[in-house]
């Protein structure tokens, strides 16, 4: 049977992916939030849907469709919302009598995972999160091809994502540490995640230098040793770059092999939602690792650049 969804910020740069996922699992979005009221793009996926400006009047018709029974009732709440709004809104979809299925970041710190763990019990509901990158099908084969090595052994692992933002970005909620969470959450959060998933758990975080447009660091996981290096600045964009229309670089190597995987993320948040709705989707538990190093990095006293600090970050303060 076909479920009922609704989407808080349906206005932002993410909510099509969710709507195209909601559409290609055969469900149906019967309301939609978003504080601005451009949101044309919902005439692509679907027509027949209330569209809502102001939460209270949102919250007021999930409850009057909860009142109506289970064929009209709302089943799932996508979230889509600024960063520092999921735990709110996940805690609204539960006690609204849905599942909560969540962008990442799900929460800003870890514990308020507990508190969500805590909501679960109470409603008997469920909050999962898009970590679509433990579904891209070279990642998969890369972490089965690691995980069954006959030689176990301390990988090099090298993460440098540069992704040009203009002045907007600073000034939006983006650029608001409470709010986004800082560059290591907002744009970082979903390599931490693949890096625990493929390594292991951290056993330290050293943080090398952190202003409001990059940050780079240490991490030593469980099987690798991983220099890292994040930046919105399109004057750290190498050489090779510079000069011409990419305005992303994004390299990660393996022991000096390069991983290549910019293909293949059309479906990603499709076989997500396919895994949720099987019962199989991706949760607090899950969650919380990569959350918790993104609050460690936001909070740690950076030291300076080290003999362990990656080579663009390295490049950037020579």
């Amino acid at each position: 049977m076909a479920k009922n969804f609704a989407l808080t910020g349906v206005g932002g740069y993410i909510a099509p992916r969710h709507l195209k996922a909601i559409q290609d699992t055969g469900n149906r979005l019967v309301a939609a939030l978003d504080p601005a009221d451009s949101v044309g793009i919902l005439d692509r996926y679907f027509y027949d849907v209330s569209f809502f400006t102001e939460f209270e009047r949102f919250d007021r018709h999930i409850d009057k469709l909860r009142r109506l029974g289970e064929d009209q009732r709302v089943h799932y709440v996508t979230i889509c919302t600024p960063n520092y709004l999921h735990d709110a809104h996940c805690r609204f979809a539960l006690r609204s009598g849905a599942d909560a299925i969540c962008e990442k970041p799900l929460v800003l710190n870890p514990w308020n995972i507990d508190a969500l763990a805590d909501l679960e019990r109470e409603f008997g509901r469920s909050i999962t999160t898009i970590l679509q990158l433990r579904v891209h099908p070279a990642l998969v084969a890369l972490r089965e091809r690691l995980m069954s090595g006959s030689s176990p052994h301390r990988h090099r692992v090298d993460l440098s994502y540069i992704t040009s933002r203009g002045r907007w970005y600073l000034i939006s909620w983006k650029g608001h540490r409470d709010q986004s969470g800082g560059l290591a959450t907002n744009i970082g959060i979903h390599f931490f995640d693949m890096l625990i998933w493929m390594f292991g758990s951290v056993q330290k975080t050293d943080v090398h230098y952190r202003d409001e447009t990059k940050v780079g660091g240490f991490l030593e996981l469980e099987r690798a040793d991983v220099r890292w290096f994040l930046s919105i600045d399109r004057n750290d964009l190498p050489a090779s770059v510079q000069g011409t229309e990419q305005t992303t670089y994004r390299s990660i190597t393996i022991d000096g092999d390069e991983v290549e995987f910019s293909g293949g993320f059309t479906d990603l948040h499709t076989e997500v939602y396919r895994r949720t709705l099987g019962g199989n989707g991706f949760g607090l538990d899950d969650a919380r690792p990569s959350i918790s190093l993104a609050h460690d990095i936001r909070v740690t006293e950076p030291t300076g650049r080290q003999d362990s600090s990656h080579p663009d970050l390295v490049r950037i303060l020579s």
